[in-house]
């Protein structure tokens, strides 16, 4: 493998890249050795499997946007903040579809535990904390915007808004105006 100078650090970077650019599913290792032109077979002292593969990426994936999260919401606080939030995970999915789609692969929990999941989890609590919610209001705000926005990102990339005369950009800017004012009233009312 000298020869071709790969490290399972590369490999998982152009499996990102070519996640990008043919979609997530369809990353293989056989994949990733035909872009290096190398047999496949070669690629197993790196990486165990293609599961193995797909789950690398979705850990670099995961770190990578959690960086981008974090420099977004440097500093900001209420509706500036949640707005900062939900646009870098929008941009991020728009600039690398495949690898925003990995951050969506199942981990088992020990995995997970040991990943950027869990800073992207503690930047959503740490946002709500200017909203001043309360458990378990807090918990179900987290869920609230993990489900809008994964929702709404993955409807917009799908084609899903490009039959309207309304903007997508107005209707974001309206869901975020939205979210603000229901996290800035305590959450949705409880019923008896």
């Amino acid at each position: 493998m000298a020869r071709a100078g790969l490290s399972t650090q590369r490999l998982v970077v152009a499996g990102a890249e070519l996640a990008d650019e043919v979609g997530f599913d369809q990353v293989t290792v056989a994949a990733l050795a035909r872009r290096f032109s190398v047999q496949t077979a070669s690629l197993y002292s790196h990486l165990k499997s293609s599961q193995d593969l797909k789950t690398r990426i979705a850990l670099y994936a995961l770190e990578e946007l959690a960086d981008l999260v974090a420099d977004a919401l440097a500093g900001r606080a209420g509706r500036d903040a949640l707005a900062a939030f939900a646009d870098a995970y929008r941009d991020y999915a728009a600039r690398h579809p495949g690898r925003y789609d990995a951050t969506r692969l199942r981990l088992d929990a020990a995995t997970a535990s040991a990943s950027a999941g869990v800073r992207h989890a503690q930047m959503a609590r740490a946002l709500l904390r200017g909203y001043d919610l309360a458990e378990p209001e807090q918990t179900h705000a987290v869920r609230m915007l993990g489900s809008v926005f994964h929702g709404y990102i993955s409807l917009e990339a799908a084609g899903g808004f490009s039959h309207t005369a309304v903007d997508a950009q107005q209707s974001w800017d309206w869901i975020i105006d939205s979210l603000d004012a229901l996290l800035r009233s305590g959450g949705a009312p409880r019923t008896p």
